[in-house]
């Protein structure tokens, strides 16, 4: 099968949650990403792999340490002395690619994630030379991790640390390097097989709980689908073309949209008070819930986002903020249920 070719998103059966979800991550990274959390075979990794071309066009720096290339006009200085020269000579530092999902292979290594040093430079060229690592491929695009509750910790502290500053700073005895490192994580996991860490669950603004499809109808409707994708993959991907591309279309005019689209000061007065309702300590919880409240109204291209987007939003942001829950099927259910009581008792009046 070739490489770019991945189940359409929109052919996926139900699962709108989870749908929305990856959609609002591509248009507002400020949500801080996804967390699909479900049993095996429920299609988490089809999702993210689908969201592939649905992503926009960016610029790209071709510096191996990821200089950006906005400044050669701003602050030229702060180039490395690669692209200094390049700028020199008239060669451009940038390209323009669509975001791509870079996944985060089950073994990979720390060195492999961050870098480490090159094995041809120091046997060809009898010299230490940094290697950048997954997180350098990773900026400006989408980090997926499937499994992401069974990672090391070193690992996960890695991905923590670039996710928070934007920058991945390696330190390796003699080696010191840092380059560009801001990606939209997205992440699944099977509770079956562990919980995630509270440092990095925090971390991921939007939750979703995904349940197996029960009905007979549904199951049969995936079954054929999954079959018909196998036998012909361009010729079923050509099957959903064109809502694949209007759902492309939307995610590019609402981030255009997003940087003016402003919210309403009765939805952020209700998101605090909501999350004081439900007992969030995170603040990072008001923050998303505001900005997953925007980034929902800029897909449904209004200018504004109120109460009602906030409302919209709201279980996929505060389930699972405070703290873990025994028997997974049964919290989720009771958890969901409170956030939605929450939404009926708070009132600005």
């Amino acid at each position: 099968m070739p490489d770019n070719v991945s189940y359409p998103l929109s052919a996926i059966v139900g699962q709108d949650e989870m749908k929305d979800a990856l959609l609002l991550a591509a248009v507002n990274p400020r949500v801080q990403g996804v967390l699909l959390i479900g049993s095996k075979g429920t299609g988490k990794t089809t999702a993210a792999r689908g969201l592939v071309p649905l992503l926009p066009v960016v610029e790209l720096s071709t510096c191996v340490f990821g200089c950006d290339p906005s400044l050669a006009l701003t602050h030229p200085e702060e180039l490395c002395a690669n692209c200094t020269e390049k700028l020199a000579r008239g060669e451009p530092i940038s390209y323009r690619d669509s975001q791509k999902v870079v996944e985060l292979p089950l073994n990979a290594t720390l060195d492999d994630v961050v870098g480490g040093a090159s094995l041809r430079a120091s046997m060809e060229q009898q010299r230490l030379r940094f290697e950048p690592g997954l997180l350098a491929h990773a900026h400006r695009n989408i980090l997926y991790i499937d499994e992401i509750n069974l990672l090391s910790e070193e690992i996960v502290d890695a991905i923590l640390d670039a996710a928070a500053t934007g920058y991945c700073v390696v330190r390796r005895g003699r080696l010191a390097a840092s380059y560009p490192a801001e990606f939209v994580l997205i992440g699944s996991m099977n509770p079956e097989e562990g919980e995630l860490r509270p440092q990095i669950m925090d971390r991921i603004g939007l939750r979703v709980n995904i349940s197996t499809s029960t009905g007979p109808g549904e199951r049969l409707q995936i079954a054929q689908r999954a079959r018909e994708f196998r036998a012909d993959p361009l010729a079923f991907m050509r099957r959903y073309e064109e809502a694949t591309l209007r759902a492309a279309e939307s995610i590019q005019r609402a981030r255009m949209a997003l940087p003016r689209l402003e919210l309403s000061l009765e939805a952020e007065q209700f998101c605090v008070a909501l999350t004081e309702e439900l007992q969030i300590g995170s603040h990072r919880a008001d923050i998303v819930l505001m900005e997953a409240a925007r980034a929902y109204a800029a897909l449904d291209e209004r200018p504004q986002a109120g109460i009602n987007d906030v409302r919209t939003v709201a279980p996929l942001v505060l389930r699972r903020r405070r703290g873990g829950l025994p028997g997974f099927e049964e919290a989720a259910r009771k958890e969901d249920a409170e956030i939605h009581a929450a939404l009926e008792q708070v009132s600005l009046a």
